[in-house]
């Protein structure tokens, strides 16, 4: 595969070596280099013997010594240096395939491409993984990988994942696991399908590997948009209760085992079977936080630390408002309140937003619309300013899902939107600041 550069870094080792855009990349110390993983891995070596082709279609070697944490100095197209890998999976459980028509195409790409495990943090499915991939992980010991396994029962994977492969790739896992690559595991859990039962296989087959180091379990997400898909229940009081159960039965057995919890329910189980958060000790190292797992019980013990080192004062009068998603309504405001006991003439409004755009059952911050919170607070009064967690809007931080930007609605609402970064420091010092 031809790794075209298309741009050198002024004074890096490959300008010295006079490597020009255009050119293209062949080998590094005899390695063929064909993504970001190739690059990245042997790119760190004190010494590179390059080969490249020149812009007259000359094969060149020259060698060049750096210091081992030194950037070659490439820059390529994109960041995986070539395209993302789509999903070949049609998932029962897909929260894509639940998507409402006319939002941005982007946000309708699927990917299960393992570069992104290992870069970025996604889940993957090991269905897009070849034999000569599997093989470069372990010869590179790139660690940890993110898998959404969602049941180890072969053929039940096969009927969830509409995949005839599903099944066989499981076998990957003891394979990373003997080459001491730590895997973090997540299960999206469907009624009637992977709970109960087969959720305790799973979870006895998957913390039976040592480098397994946790497993997270999420109830499906089900949107209104669901038509010609797979019929699927959400979870209710009682099944919620039970799974959780069954998950701290097993993280009882991991303790025990490994001296460290290692299955987790995510913080939706609680709010579901309308049981109490476990506070932040039980969570370890906070290893799944992406799937909602002690993200509550961090965020709380987070802003009671902040809280902990600001003195009472009074300060002149302020109003502000902040949006949330139903789910974490009942912590900001708890938050909101303790920060309301720490400066007199502070007023703290929260709003919680309930999910017209994807639907009610759909109550995670994260997936908050501008057009809902436009709508349910076009005839109130902010205040000075509305504060919104960061999660809701893309990565560049302009925009939302319904593709309105910040500033739009800003403009429309007639306030100052300051958008958060979702942690429990962040938020009381935007409250307090």
């Amino acid at each position: 595969m031809a790794v075209i550069v298309n741009g050198v870094e002024k004074g890096s080792p490959a300008y010295r070596l006079r490597i020009k855009p255009g050119d293209t990349l062949l080998t590094l110390n005899g390695e063929e280099i064909t993504d970001v993983l190739d690059y990245r891995f042997y790119q760190d070596a004190d010494k590179l013997c390059v080969e490249f082709i020149n812009a007259k279609g000359k094969i060149k070697k020259k060698t060049v010594r750096k210091a081992e944490d030194e950037e070659f100095g490439l820059v390529f197209d994109t960041y995986l240096i070539d395209k993302k890998r789509s999903c070949r999976n049609k998932c029962i459980f897909c929260f894509i395939d639940q998507l409402p028509k006319g939002m941005r195409e982007s946000l309708y790409f699927k990917d299960d491409d393992s570069r992104l495990s290992f870069l970025f943090g996604n889940y993957i499915t090991l269905t897009n993984l070849t034999e000569h991939e599997v093989e470069r992980i372990i010869k590179m010991h790139i660690s940890p990988i993110n898998i959404s396994v969602h049941t180890t029962n072969p053929e039940l994977r096969v009927k969830m994942m509409a995949n005839k492969n599903a099944g066989k790739v499981l076998s990957i896992i003891p394979r990373l696991n003997g080459a001491g690559i730590k895997m973090n595991c997540q299960l999206v859990l469907c009624p009637g399908y992977n709970d109960g039962k087969e959720l305790e296989r799973s979870l006895g087959d998957l913390l039976a590997y040592q480098n397994v180091e946790c497993v997270a379990c999420v109830p499906v997400g089900i949107t209104d948009h669901r038509e010609g898909l797979a019929e699927l229940h959400p979870f209710e009081k009682q099944t919620a209760g039970e799974t959780i159960d069954i998950i701290d039965r097993f993280g009882d057995l991991s303790l025990e085992k490994y001296g460290e919890r290692r299955a987790f329910a995510a913080d939706e189980f609680y709010l579901l079977a309308e049981r109490k958060i476990p506070e932040a000790s039980f969570y370890g190292d906070f290893l799944q936080l992406e799937n909602g797992v002690g993200l509550w019980a961090l965020t709380r013990s987070q802003a009671m630390e902040c809280l902990n080192s600001y003195e009472p004062c009074e300060r002149e009068p302020k109003t502000i408002t902040l949006v949330t998603g139903v789910a974490a309504y009942p912590l900001i405001k708890e938050i909101a309140g303790e920060c309301e006991k720490k400066q007199k003439n502070l007023k703290v409004y929260v709003k919680q937003i309930i999910n017209n755009y994807f639907g009610k059952q759909i109550t995670v911050s994260g997936l908050v619309t501008a057009t809902d919170i436009y709508e349910q607070l076009k005839s109130e009064k902010p205040g000075r300013q509305l504060i919104i967690p960061s999660s809701m809007l893309r990565s560049e931080g302009d925009m939302f899902l319904d593709s309105v930007t910040v500033s739009e609605l800003s403009q429309k609402l007639g306030v100052e939107i300051v958008a958060v970064d979702c942690d429990g420091y962040s938020l009381v010092e935007a409250i307090l600041s």
